[in-house]
């Protein structure tokens, strides 16, 4: 088989897969807190990065990471998994599962915006209308087009939603200046995170509390390996295949709308119509932004 069709494929896993996450995360903060979530998402991630690193006959390159480098995945661990996801969660808790998913799809505009202090970006007029197109995708969600009033109907969720996609940004705006192979130092950032998760769930008293049925655990499992580890790995292996990269990239904006029809027919949410034109906003935003400055940004690291 072709590179290009190796890739194409372990990108449409990586679609199918993640497509299903939003859905996941709802379907599992019935049963159990946010932290809780995180907690057995993120060991069962840090597990599969083992694994991975295990069977690629990497493992050793784990020992071979000096203290800077180290440090350097305490501060990104911290950043992802453990405060994007305990932010993420937060917001998945407070909105409906279609609500948190569009507006957690702004990253790629934040990352923008983020990258004029940070690498002293300048940024034109065409790709300031680009943002605000953008934004503008999230007053139709956040409001859920009722300009009359103008009044979010649950502006916490929003916020936390909104703060989710400036960590992911700045957690990607410091990953990429790390030049270590991804499985290894994603290895590294989840067990470090795995640290700060734990030590937050055990003074919250989450751990403490009683799951009256472990199957309910499934879905933290279930996020783990297609959230956060396993799925990283083959968009990974897709992007390392791919011949032309930015087609396969172009494949992620296929993810949300999936994501509605399953929200749909798995968590019975009946999708808005604000729902829509908001992530119709946000998409078309993005896509210019990538015109203007004719640098897609690639899904390199999960959602």
């Amino acid at each position: 088989m072709q590179r290009q069709k190796k890739a194409y494929l372990y990108a449409t896993l990586s679609v199918l897969f993640w497509s299903t996450d939003a859905s996941a995360f709802k379907i599992s903060l019935r049963y159990l807190n946010f932290l809780q979530l995180q907690f057995y998402a993120v060991l069962t991630s840090m597990l599969v990065l083992f694994f991975i690193l295990l069977f690629s006959g990497k493992i050793n390159s784990l020992i071979k990471n000096s203290r800077k480098q180290l440090l350097y995945s305490i501060l990104l661990g911290f950043l992802n998994p453990y405060l994007y996801y305990m932010v993420l969660f937060k917001a998945y808790s407070m909105l409906t599962a279609q609500e948190a998913l569009v507006l957690n799809y702004l990253w790629p505009i934040t990352l923008i915006i983020l990258s004029i202090p940070f690498l002293k970006q300048k940024i034109s007029i065409k790709s300031l209308i680009a943002i605000l197109i953008s934004f503008s995708g999230v007053v139709v969600i956040a409001t859920r087009g009722n300009f009359k009033e103008l009044k979010f109907t649950n502006s916490l969720g929003v916020t936390f939603a909104l703060l989710s996609t400036v960590i992911w940004a700045t957690f990607w705006l410091l990953n990429v200046k790390d030049k270590r192979e991804e499985p290894v130092k994603l290895f590294l950032n989840f067990s470090s995170g795995f640290i700060f998760v734990s030590i937050t769930a055990i003074l919250s008293d989450s751990l403490t509390m009683t799951i009256e049925n472990k199957l309910v655990l499934l879905g933290p499992i279930y996020v783990g390996i297609f959230e956060m580890g396993l799925t990283f790995f083959v968009w990974l292996k897709a992007l390392t295949l791919a011949t032309n990269t930015a087609r396969i990239s172009n494949l992620i904006y296929v993810t949300p709308f999936l994501s509605l029809i399953i929200i749909h027919f798995i968590v019975g949410e009946p999708i808005f119509l604000s729902t829509l034109v908001g992530l119709l906003l946000i998409i078309t935003g993005i896509i210019l932004q990538h015109y203007f400055t004719k640098s897609p940004l690639k899904r390199g690291i999960a959602q």
